[in-house]
């Protein structure tokens, strides 16, 4: 059974974002999310993350958070970005031809690839789900190629679109944060990646991809079979989990962006350096958040 320092917090949680709109939230310094001020005895245990932060989905209120203003290296959460320029583009039949240069790119800096061969031809909606699940470098080049038209001017656009969601700690360098041209160059914080997730995850199109665990991709005139699996393993492993990317360079270490629902309560969050190399640890860390957010009777009702 929890102790009532452990159910107290989650309770109060649920009980402040019912009340949201007539609730005065502590500021995050430097960041425009509001907070919910919980004492020390009132955290969650274990978590790992250097900074990480969970929000009540709906409304964005903060209900905890750690070094969320900070300035950090995101890996490939930037993914979630290089999706919502294209989708907010349109035209997802759009066929895109993927390049030697986005295979080379992706081999150069030992980026994760969605096994992609030079001169296929596949849709954007398909290279979409070839980034998002696998996590692949060399689809987000091609997209970038594809919708800037080019790499500059698809990162003005990302950059562009970072500015008009209010992510004023954010600044997107390479289109799957990649290291280029250095550990540094692309960045963002806990809370700014909140807002960019609880965005990304009202595009229906979007939300459907980022929750499919595994996605065939049959031959085609212009492309190979293809199986895409999901990295998050949170997908199929805890109850109402709905997505949404990891990441992981040496600066970064692992990260998460998360969303899940229990019964009508929802919570985004994300854990940044779990660990220098093991993504179990920002899976973990995840859990334990969540498992802290949600209000304990809430476990009780059906998912969704």
């Amino acid at each position: 059974m929890r102790t009532p320092t452990r159910v107290l917090p989650a309770v109060l949680a649920g009980i402040l974002v019912v009340f949201a709109p007539t609730v005065a939230a502590a500021p995050v310094p430097g960041s425009s999310h509001p907070q919910l001020p919980f004492p020390p005895a009132m955290q969650p245990d274990g978590v790992q993350a250097a900074s990480a932060a969970l929000a009540e989905a709906n409304t964005g209120l903060l209900v905890w958070s750690r070094q969320p203003a900070a300035r950090v290296p995101i890996a490939s959460i930037t993914k979630v970005m290089t999706a919502i320029v294209v989708l907010e583009s349109g035209d997802l039949d759009r066929p895109v031809t993927v390049s030697q240069a986005a295979l080379d790119y992706a081999a150069a800096e030992g980026g994760s690839t969605a096994d992609l061969a030079p001169g296929e031809v596949l849709t954007a909606r398909q290279l979409l789900y070839a980034m998002l699940l696998p996590s692949g470098c060399d689809a987000a080049y091609a997209l970038a190629e594809a919708y800037g038209p080019g790499q500059q001017a698809f990162l003005a656009k990302m950059n562009d679109t970072a500015r008009r969601l209010g992510m004023t700690d954010t600044h997107f360098a390479d289109p799957s944060g990649l290291p280029i041209p250095d550990d540094y160059a692309t960045y963002s914080t806990a809370a700014d990646l909140v807002r960019l997730g609880r965005h990304a995850m009202s595009n229906p199109v979007f939300r459907q991809i980022v929750g499919s665990p595994i996605h065939h991709q049959p031959a085609g005139p212009a492309n190979g079979h293809h199986v895409w699996e999901n990295t998050n393993d949170l997908l199929g492993r805890y109850p109402g989990i709905a997505g949404i990317k990891t990441g992981n360079t040496d600066a970064a270490g692992t990260c998460l962006l998360f969303e899940a629902s229990r019964g009508g309560q929802r919570l985004i969050g994300v854990v940044l350096n779990s660990s220098p190399h093991d993504m179990a640890a920002a899976t973990a860390d995840a859990e334990r958040l969540l498992n802290w957010g949600f209000i304990p009777i809430l476990s009780t009702l059906p998912i969704g």
